[in-house]
């Protein structure tokens, strides 16, 4: 019996060792009847020198084409060679569709599941039209700063140059985030084989009311394929230049739910989870030893921006020290998935049972269209003490003798008035200084503020994000405050602040615009004269001194 339980064991673990070794994987799980997509299948075994049997895709798919690429990548010092086969498939049925295992050797792929959606008929004028565009939102109605999606499609049947384009989407009172880079795949209409460009974008109103996403115009130059005269690569492109529009789609944006709590922070998401990690595990520990502590904050349908700072674990006999939160964004097929994590690092400094609060975080599920809580729950830690940590104090037992005492006194005594006199001429020249600027000024020497102030403007209108930046520093150097004190009073500027510097760090750069910020600036009020002598003074010196 015993053998038989080894040799199953043997069997599936092999079984396991093999689905690993060949994966299969789709560029999107829902699609409309008529599209296609890809499948890519991927083997790591390098022994393996054979293609992988695609006759289970022929019952539900018709196979358009396939490829074959082959890699070569080095890791850890470790050469891995691997195989692709990238399957370009069109469902036969609609409804939920399931790629079939695949087997490649002894190998065997895990089964894909699709969700194949019936097409909406096209108007006969766009099916006989060369290009054509369509534009549709998963949700007509949604929370305000909640997420809706825009799907942009644009078909073609016939061939384009590399010069199309398209204008970018710019809404008031929402903000837009590109769900990664354009999809390309083709469809069947009405026995018409067409190329497909989709593009999708995540909207997030910030006003209720109606919004209306406006219309997009794509430009391209149909390939003439019947010119005589043929292509030139110094001439003008042989054919002809089409301009097509997507229409306008209403958006009802509605308020706040009245029962949601006032004072937490709205979160209106599909889905949130809540979790933490220790790294050690907190078990018993000692006075000295130090824990990792990691928040991770991951919901569906908000960016990372909109999602709050997590509570601070503030427990006496723990000293904290926090790491900057990671935010991250991942596109899916529902839109963006945000993610905040906060990591801390925890020394316990006395022994003892210390007690962590639970973390609570409120949020409203648009699934359910109800108010939900997200927790983790309150924890224990046991401190116990160090010995290697306390030390012994020798008593003194000798007692020592009245004259000894009276001999040893003058040095304290001389100790002491030196004490004093060093310390009030620290205070005096403390006092002295006090009265000094802390900076001295000098003379301006460079551009005067209205030219900095051109150059910002022209580098706004003109959405360069990097002469932008370099403009907007140089300008804020100029000003009485910091430019992160002035984006801490005025919301706007640190909104259009947040998409310049999203721009500058992230692949959506070349799709920014600048306009936000240059009314932002031109909005910003004036800063509060504070008192010389009155109110306090900062802490810390200005991020850009004058």
């Amino acid at each position: 019996m015993t053998r038989l339980l080894c040799t199953l064991l043997f069997c599936l673990l092999a079984w396991q060792a093999s689905a690993q070794d060949f994966t299969a994987s789709v560029d999107r799980s829902r699609l409309k009847l008529g599209e296609s997509l890809d499948l890519t299948l991927e083997s790591t075994d390098a022994t393996e020198f054979g293609k992988p049997d695609l006759t289970p895709l022929d019952e539900l798919f018709d196979v358009l084409g396939t490829r074959q690429v082959n890699r070569l990548t080095t890791l850890d010092g470790q050469a891995r060679a691997s195989t692709r086969w990238i399957v370009t498939l069109r469902p036969r049925h609609s409804g939920y569709v399931v790629v079939p295992p695949l087997r490649l050797g002894d190998s065997q792929s895990q089964p894909v599941s699709l969700h194949v959606v019936e097409s909406a008929s096209q108007s006969a004028d766009e099916q006989m039209a060369p290009v054509f565009i369509d534009a549709s939102l998963d949700h007509e109605t949604v929370y305000v700063q909640a997420q809706s999606v825009l799907t942009l499609r644009i078909y073609h049947s016939v061939s384009l140059y590399d010069d199309s384009s398209l204008t970018p989407l710019e809404i008031a009172d929402a903000r837009v985030e590109s769900l990664g880079d354009p999809r390309t795949y083709e469809q069947d209409i009405g026995g018409v084989r067409h190329g497909v460009i989709e593009l999708r974008y995540a909207i997030f109103p910030q006003k209720s009311g109606q919004l209306t996403i406006p219309s997009q115009v794509f430009s391209a130059t149909l390939a003439d394929r019947s010119s005589r005269n043929g292509y030139t690569p110094f001439g003008p492109r042989p054919g002809k230049v089409t301009r097509v529009r997507s229409p306008e789609i209403p958006l009802t944006v509605k308020a706040k739910p009245a029962d949601y709590p006032a004072d937490a922070p709205w979160l209106p998401a599909r889905a949130l989870s809540l979790a933490e990690a220790w790294s050690p595990e907190p078990g018993k520990i000692k006075v000295g030893d130090s824990l990792t502590r990691s928040l991770m904050l991951k919901a569906d349908g908000l960016s990372s921006a909109q999602l709050p700072p997590l509570p601070a674990t503030d427990v006496e006999g723990l000293r904290r020290y926090p790491d900057q939160p990671q935010l991250t964004n991942e596109s899916s097929e529902r839109g963006v998935i945000g993610s905040r994590e906060e990591r801390e690092a925890l020394v316990a400094s006395k022994a003892g049972t210390l007690e962590l609060p639970a973390v609570d975080l409120v949020w409203w599920n648009t699934h359910e269209d109800r108010l939900e809580h997200s927790s983790l729950p309150a924890r224990t830690l046991t401190v116990a003490a160090d010995p290697a940590l306390s030390v012994d104090q020798p008593v003194e037992t000798r007692p020592r003798s009245s004259s000894t005492d009276e001999v040893l006194l003058w040095p304290w005594q001389l100790s002491t008035v030196l004490l004093a006199l060093t310390t009030l001429l620290g205070f005096g020249l403390w006092w002295h200084a006090r009265s000094q600027p802390a900076v001295q000024r000098s003379a301006q020497v460079g551009p005067s503020p209205r030219t900095l102030l051109d150059d910002l403007k022209r580098a706004c209108l003109a959405n360069d994000s990097q002469a932008t930046r370099q403009a907007l520093d140089a300008w804020a150097r100029q000003q009485p405050e910091t430019l992160a004190d002035m984006a801490a009073r005025f919301a706007p500027l640190s909104e259009a602040m947040d998409g310049l510097n999203g721009a500058l760090y992230s692949e959506a750069g070349q799709h920014w615009q600048g306009k936000q910020l240059w009314q932002a600036i031109g909005e910003l009020p004036p800063a509060e004269k504070t008192q010389e002598n009155g109110g306090e003074a900062s802490g810390l010196p200005p991020l850009y001194p004058r």
